[in-house]
Formats: C-alpha cells, sequence, structure tokens
C-alpha cells in the first residue's frame, strides 16, 4: 500500500489507441482535489491518438516497441525502464494491447480495464465472448494486473445490461462510457491508498 501523502499520485498510463480512457484521466486529474497526475504516457505503437492527446495536454510521451527487440523479455525490460524514468506509484494500463511481463509486474503496482464482469471472459473478444454465451448482464472490470490474463484482484466492477439486438460492437460502445467513468473513480480512490488481502481490494470507505 503506498503511503498517503497530500501530493498527488503520480501515474503513467500506457495506451495503444484512441486514448478516450486517457482522455478522461487527463481532464479529471486538472481537478488538484482528483488526487492523481498523469506524469507520462507510454504506447508500444507510434502515432495513434492516445500520445497525441497527451502531448497536447502537455504529458510527456515515450514508445517501446515490441518489433525493436529480439524478444519479449528485452522489450519488457526496456519498457521497465522506461516508465521507471518517470517514478510512478501506479501503472493504468488502458486500451495497451500488450501483456505486461514479470520484470515489469516485480516493478510496478498496475491496473487494467476489462469490457467484461470478471472473472468470466477473460483475454481478447471478451464482449463477443459475452455474447456468443447468451448472457443477459456483461459489465466492466477495473482489476490489478497479475501474470495471469486477466486473473488479478479485483478492484471494482458495474453492470450493463445485455438487449436482444445487441451486437459486439454495439455493446462495447455502451460498456465503454461506464468503463471510463469506473476507471476515472477507481484513480481517484486509489490516490488515497490501498491494500490488498489475498483477492480482496481494500479502498477507503469500503470495498467497491
Amino acid at each position: 500500500m503506498p503511503p498517503q501523502t497530500s501530493a498527488a499520485l503520480p501515474i503513467v498510463v500506457l495506451a495503444s489507441d484512441r486514448g478516450d480512457h486517457l482522455q478522461a484521466i487527463i481532464e479529471a486529474a486538472r481537478n488538484p482535489e482528483y488526487g492523481a497526475a498523469v506524469v507520462a504516457v507510454g504506447s508500444d505503437r507510434v502515432g495513434n491518438l492516445a500520445l497525441a492527446r497527451a502531448t497536447a495536454a502537455g504529458v510527456p510521451t515515450f514508445v517501446v516497441r515490441v518489433a525493436d527487440y529480439p524478444n519479449r523479455a528485452e522489450w519488457d525490460a526496456t519498457l521497465t525502464e522506461a516508465v521507471a524514468v518517470y517514478a510512478p506509484a501506479l501503472v493504468v494500463s488502458a486500451g495497451f494491447m500488450k501483456i505486461l511481463g514479470p520484470r515489469f509486474l516485480d516493478r510496478f503496482a498496475a491496473i487494467n480495464v476489462h469490457p467484461t464482469l470478471l472473472p468470466a471472459f477473460r483475454g481478447d473478444h471478451a464482449v463477443r465472448q459475452a455474447i456468443d454465451y447468451g448472457v443477459k448482464v456483461s459489465g466492466c472490470t477495473i482489476h490489478f494486473i497479475d501474470a495471469g490474463v486477466d486473473t488479478g484482484p479485483i478492484i471494482a466492477q458495474e453492470a450493463v445490461a445485455v438487449l436482444p439486438k445487441d451486437t459486439e460492437a454495439t455493446l462495447h460502445e455502451r460498456i465503454k462510457p461506464i468503463e471510463i467513468g469506473l476507471l476515472v473513480d477507481v484513480i481517484r480512490r486509489l490516490a488515497v491508498g490501498w491494500r490488498i488481502r489475498g483477492r480482496v481490494v481494500d479502498l477507503p470507505g469500503g470495498r467497491s
């Protein structure tokens, strides 16, 4: 559990895509009472909108591409050192399309956003899996990242009804704003502190 201080919690956001989650975090962090600050944005891809949004907000950026390294272990080591430059207390994976390796996870506390109610429908194409399975309620999950695929301790979840005519695209679009709002709130609460007991995550004000 990080120390509770009056200073804003420094976070690094990793993103590979449009950066919608990132933009919401940046906007929330403009309020000094939010308690967290984006100190850098990293990506595994050049030229994406997330990096452009970070630059527009005056946030430093960096790119560590998998293709530039002979194996994933070296990529993981380089990514770890690139993030360490900014000394974050928390790393937020928000639309980052790569699995973080053991060296990285040994160094940083990291959280991820997932578009289903874990532990159901882990991994890629989770929304499609939920629809194909015929569930009537899906949603989103914010969880700590561990060595598995979407298996880390759950921080918070929110349900979204699956409508009869939903497709993967329409359900994902309805989940996305709920997901973004939940992530912004979770970061605000993590900025005060957290404790993990086994698989239970305790946040200030009670369990999410």
